[in-house]
């Protein structure tokens, strides 16, 4: 049967004890073995900072980055993107998830779409992907059809393809250009790839976006500059960001903030530079959006 030989699916020998351990034993025990995550994070570092440079390449020439996944695996690469648009101030539609069932009526069907590996690759072909575009595939397995269906979609697109996995010697690592290996081992509960597996994951999506963000010059001086005031804790973040960037007095940051129509970097840059908030917009424009550059210039 598939996954009979998958560490991911293997049982730990000490896993017959579980349900007579104390409350205080599991947390303890799951404690132990969340700790494990991090060091196999990162001994994938190399292959995480070469898919993270690919992603940069391809969306600093007007590409996307798609995320792929099924279940667990595919609803963190769609939490991951969600945060994109707000966070950085990506236009919508350049960092996007294709999810397996997304479109399902039931949470049964949802999880029964993950086997169809024609139905991966039709939802690839739907949203477009091609040769300016980066797939990045979520799988704890390496094996489920729908990631590996729309894996041979992408790359039969011209799409640069990588695949974020638990398990080494993977069918979609066969797939991908490029592979993020994160070993984890067995599971605290057989199979529960939620926890390990998926604590890896979030991990490395986490490294993914935000890293890539950061080479697109989406933050400044480690700061978000590029967030949307979408509500008032937003709002508020945005004007600590600016008074922190530039030094300036609350009133000065209000009123900047203002005339910029509520954008953190035009705001920066008119405060910093000493320019009206249409000119920093054009510099800033000037310098594909990267608030350094621009104030270099």
């Amino acid at each position: 049967m598939i996954g009979d030989d998958l560490i991911t699916e293997a049982r730990r020998a000490e896993s017959s004890e579980l349900d007579v351990l104390s409350t205080d034993e599991l947390a303890r025990l799951m404690n132990r073995e969340d700790a494990i995550v991090a060091g196999a994070v990162a001994a994938s570092l190399p292959d995480i900072t070469a898919v993270i440079d690919a992603v940069v390449e391809r969306v600093r020439g007007g590409g996307r980055l798609i995320y792929v996944g099924a279940g667990s695996s595919g609803r963190l690469a769609e939490l991951d993107a969600a945060e994109c648009e707000a966070t950085f101030s990506v236009a919508p539609g350049r960092v996007i998830a294709v999810l397996a069932g997304s479109t399902a009526p039931t949470p049964f069907e949802r999880e029964a779409a993950e086997d169809d590996a024609d139905a991966g690759a039709r939802d690839v072909v739907a949203v477009g992907a091609g040769g300016s575009d980066a797939v990045i595939v979520v799988s704890a397995s390496g094996r489920t059809p729908y990631a590996v269906g729309a894996a041979r979609a992408a790359a039969r697109a011209g799409a640069f393809t990588a695949c974020l996995v638990c398990c080494a010697g993977s069918e979609l690592a066969e797939a991908c250009e490029r592979e993020i290996c994160v070993v984890v081992g067995a599971e605290v509960l057989a199979g529960s790839t939620r926890l390990k597996a998926g604590t890896a994951q979030k991990l490395v999506l986490n490294m993914l976006s935000t890293v890539s963000m950061i080479r697109l010059g989406k933050t400044y001086a480690g700061l978000m500059i590029d967030v949307v005031p979408a509500n008032e804790k937003l709002r508020a973040r945005v004007r600590r960001v600016v008074g922190e960037a530039t030094g300036a007095p609350p009133g000065a940051v209000d009123q900047a903030l203002s005339e910029a129509a509520g954008e953190p970097k035009v705001a920066i840059l008119s405060l910093v530079a000493g320019l009206d908030a249409e000119t920093a917009r054009e510099r800033l424009a000037a310098a594909d959006g990267n608030l350094r550059d621009a104030l270099a210039g």
